[in-house]
Formats: structure tokens, sequence, C-alpha cells
């Protein structure tokens, strides 16, 4: 009795999934033409990252290093630099001068978004950086910065004015 049962279940379930089969094969083909027709992603895709800016154009990085803290592959490199009355980049007290991710390390597991608090680093929607060079998987912050926003100021540097005596 338990061989028949076996055997039924077996055969249940052998049903089922070529019912599964069968039902796929009658559904019309999906076809993306990519590269002639960019590619359509899903909301929760973890591409390349990206700096983000407040409306102001401000960069929203506060060198807090949670990021590199959170990240298991230890591929973000930060060094910070101290905000000053004449040279504002965030809105914070520091901002991060260098920011570094070696995609040669990186695993794409979206624990630096999640620990960063202002939401300064983001996935963004970039998928092609593939590379030969190793040395041109290491993106800067310059790479990753998302461009000012219209009719924002950008951050400046104020040079000092020498007077002229």
């Amino acid at each position: 009795m338990a061989n028949k049962l076996d055997i039924f279940g077996t055969a249940a379930s052998i049903a089922k999934g070529m019912s599964v089969t069968f039902k796929e094969m009658l559904n019309p083909t999906l076809t993306e033409y990519y590269p002639d027709e960019p590619p359509k992603f899903e909301e929760r895709f973890r591409g390349v990252h990206v700096l983000q800016r407040d409306e102001n154009g401000m960069e929203k990085c506060v060198a807090c290093f949670l990021c590199a803290a959170a990240c298991p592959s230890n591929c973000i490199y930060i060094e910070a630099a101290e905000n000053t009355d004449k040279v504002r980049i965030s809105g914070g007290e520091r901002y991060a001068q260098v920011y570094n991710i070696d995609y040669n390390r990186c695993i794409f597991c979206g624990y630096c978004v999640e620990a960063c608090p202002t939401d300064a680093i983001t996935h963004g929607h970039g998928f092609e950086a593939a590379s030969y060079n190793t040395s041109t998987l290491i993106k800067r912050k310059e790479d990753m910065l998302v461009p000012v926003p219209p009719g924002a100021t950008p951050p400046t540097i104020a040079t000092e004015k020498v007077a002229a005596h």
C-alpha cells in the first residue's frame, strides 16, 4: 500500500511540474533589444553605487565611515575633511574628501546603503562596469557623484583674496 502512495505522489509531482512547463511554453517570448533599447530593471536592482546630493546641491555624505564599517568585503575607502565657513561641501561638520569603492572586491550586498544615516550612498541602475583592466574598477567620488540639481548652486571652495599693497 505504501508503494502505491509513493507512486501516486511521484506521478502527481511530475504532473504538477510538467503543467508549469507547458504553461510557460504557451506564453509569448519576451525579448529585450539591448543595446538598441535601454534595459528595463526592477526597482530593487543593485547596480553601481551613486553618491547623492541634497536639494541645495550639497553632498549628502558627512564622512561618518558607517558604510565602510558595514562593508563585509572592505572595499570602501574614505578620507574625511572638515567643513569651514569658506569651504562648505556638505551639510555636516565633515565631508568625504576622498571616497573610493573598489569594484574588484565589492559584492553588491547593499550593507553600505543600509548603514548610511543620510542616504548619501545608493545603488543606481548602472550595470556596465566590466573591464579587462582592474585599475579602472576603482571608482572615485567624482565618478559616483550625481550632478548638481537644476536651480541649485554647487558647493564652492572660496579662495582667499590677497590684498595687494
